[in-house]
């Protein structure tokens, strides 16, 4: 069937779709639909991120194993949740998101339920380590970035939050329901679990999610013109070490890798690694220092998702050194908030807290877009990569701060220098300049260095 001519009269692409303006009122444009099943697999692949302190305990009792040799299948899991991002956003690009969505979750969910059936310490490292780090990485930020990228000019920020959001939901909403399964019925139902939800939605992945607008016949929302869907990208692995080699002889590269080690060390460095300790340290249980964990998931919801809408409004730089403020000012007076119960004031922290922990991946991801357009959801990649270095880092020294000084109090304090930081680097990154169209015009690599 012939595509209904735009009632200006303007001739269009003969391939090219009603925009979200000629939809009509009643028609939802397919953009929306690629966010939600995109937004559903995040979910799904999010969930194991956080699930690995849950397990900790009952592999413990089970198999007899140390902390510390859980640790190592732990930190095989997080440093490759971090660096298999760039490389997953080239592969988007060669296979396409659908693609590699479908074999992310099929990773998960294979990586979950082989974890059910091992029976030595190294078993776990391959099949939690190895197969869901791989998983989860290639369904984080850098998915959330390449959908936004090719399927909305408009609202690109607020699609950032809506799916960055999605991943804070599978990582904490959930959490306490997966806490409550594994305490009432073992760890292995709840590994099951997340392993069904990964399998339950491959096939949905690949019947509604599209690599492109124009595998639909459509312009991206809010554009104004047909984009043709770009030939494939060979050479993924490549491609992703050359887009690291040159973006890293430019300034803003560095000052974004720099902002997000920081958002990385005074979030899951320190908040996820150390609170629930430093709360047991002043009498607080474990369970209750857990309940405030996941508040804080509960508000990064709300905070991600209004983050993307005041990104798409305002400039992103001062949004970034807004919240790194806040964030080290309310980490600065948590040593002075924690007591044996959750009482008014934490409750208040956690909430100020999650609003704020998450909200910097919209900027982050904004600026990307502006300095590296094509190549964004790779150098993103790299900088989330940095993200996961700062946090590994922290999750270190404030073990050996703890073990050596007896409290965690200079833990809050240097996380909150490091905010301090963090905020002024934000502002020290220099914006290119718009010359109209829908994208920003880059004049090379030398207007974007130092």
């Amino acid at each position: 069937m012939d595509r209904i001519p735009h009632p200006s009269g303007q001739p269009t692409h003969p391939e090219a779709g009603p925009t979200c303006s000629e939809a009509g009122p009643t028609r939802i444009h397919r953009a929306w639909w690629v966010v939600t099943v995109a937004a559903l697999a995040i979910v799904a692949a999010g969930t194991v991120t956080t699930l690995s302190g849950v397990l900790t305990d009952p592999l413990h009792g089970t198999f007899g194993w140390s902390r510390s040799t859980i640790g190592v299948a732990v930190s095989a899991n997080m440093v490759l949740y971090g660096v298999t991002a760039p490389f997953a956003a080239a592969l988007m690009d060669r296979f396409g998101i659908r693609r590699i969505a479908a074999a992310a979750l099929t990773a998960v969910a294979a990586g979950s339920l082989l974890t059910t059936v091992m029976t030595a310490a190294w078993q776990f490292v391959l099949c939690w380590g190895l197969l869901v780090g791989l998983g989860s990485g290639a369904t984080a930020m850098t998915f959330a970035a390449t959908v936004a990228q090719r399927w909305f000019v408009r609202r690109r920020g607020l699609v950032t939050g809506i799916l960055t959001a999605a991943g804070v939901f599978g990582q904490f909403a959930v959490l306490p329901a997966l806490s409550w399964l594994t305490e009432r019925h073992g760890w292995r139902p709840a590994l099951v679990t997340v392993a069904l939800a990964g399998l339950v939605l491959v096939p949905l992945v690949g019947l509604l999610l599209r690599d492109h607008p124009a595998d639909a016949g459509l312009r991206p929302y809010g554009g104004a013109r047909f984009v043709p869907r770009p030939a494939p990208v060979p050479g993924a692995g490549a491609r992703a070490v050359r887009v690291l080699l040159d973006t890293a002889r430019t300034g803003p590269f560095w000052l974004l890798a720099g902002v997000f080690a920081v958002c990385g060390a005074s979030t899951n460095g320190v908040m996820w690694s150390h609170f629930t300790p430093a709360a047991h340290d002043h009498g607080m249980p474990a369970t209750a220092a857990s309940s405030l964990l996941a508040l804080i998931g509960i508000f990064n919801v709300a905070g991600t998702i209004a983050s993307g809408w005041l990104t798409d409004r305002y400039d992103p730089r001062r949004l970034l050194a807004g919240y790194f403020v806040l964030r080290g000012g309310s980490l600065l007076a948590l040593p002075s908030l924690l007591t044996a119960a959750p009482d008014t004031p934490l409750v208040v922290f956690a909430a100020v807290f999650g609003l704020l922990d998450v909200a910097t991946v919209p900027p982050v991801i904004a600026l990307s877009r502006e300095f590296y357009g094509a190549d964004s959801a790779i150098v993103f990649g790299w900088v989330n990569t940095a993200h996961q270095v700062g946090a590994g880092l922290m999750a270190v020294l404030g073990g050996v701060v703890r073990d050596t000084l007896g409290t965690y109090d200079p833990v809050w304090a240097g996380s909150g220098a490091l905010c301090a930081t963090a905020a002024l680097l934000s502002l020290a990154v220099r914006r290119p300049a718009r010359t109209g169209g829908d994208e920003i015009t880059h004049r090379g690599r030398a207007t974007i260095r130092g």
